[in-house]
């Protein structure tokens, strides 16, 4: 498998506390742009990885992050410039048919988007995230629990083979996958 991915690492920032160990991971193009349907295309794909709980919308305009679960976006229309790992850290603009795993404690906010920007987000093993801000004081439990949520079952768009693990693995601290 030969993927092109961006990868980006991010120390707390400002109230977000951003994930110690896993980068957040851009798919650039997984589905060509071309021959998205709509929004059905990535609910399939992340269902058919164990990655559930989805909805479709838009990225809050705030910076924003899950203590609980990590998070994929999947662009099935327009295009968004979208602000991950708080203040200090990068904006990134993303579009049609890429998609973004999201680490658990990493920030997110979106800057800009077209009006006919769409995406569906999803967690693996049907997680329910919990929705915290920048205003959301951080204590020393939130980060420790944010190192300790486990790497998913399933690379949300290539299963169980995918770069995630490669990407993930190295960095966790048991050097497990998939452990709950």
């Amino acid at each position: 498998m030969s993927v092109v991915i961006e990868k980006h690492l991010f120390l707390p920032s400002q109230g977000i506390p951003n994930h110690p160990l896993f980068p957040l991971l851009i798919y650039r193009s997984v589905l060509d742009a071309e021959s998205i349907s709509g929004a059905r295309d990535f609910f399939a794909l992340f269902k058919s990885r164990n990655w559930g709980n989805a909805w479709q919308n838009g990225v809050f305009p705030y910076h924003h992050f899950h203590s609980n679960t990590h998070e994929v976006l999947g662009v099935f229309s327009g295009r968004a410039s979208v602000g991950f790992g708080g203040e200090e850290g990068v904006e990134k603009e993303i579009g049609r048919g890429d998609v973004v795993v999201i680490p658990a404690g990493v920030g997110h906010k979106a800057l800009s988007a077209s009006e006919d920007f769409g995406v569906v987000g999803a967690y693996p093993e049907e997680r329910s995230p919990d929705l915290l801000s920048g205003e959301t004081p951080v204590q020393l439990s939130l980060a420790h629990a944010i190192s300790l949520v486990p790497i998913p079952e399933q690379d949300p768009v290539y299963g169980k083979d995918g770069p995630l693990f490669a990407e993930w693995q190295n960095h966790s601290p048991s050097g497990k996958m998939g452990t709950g």
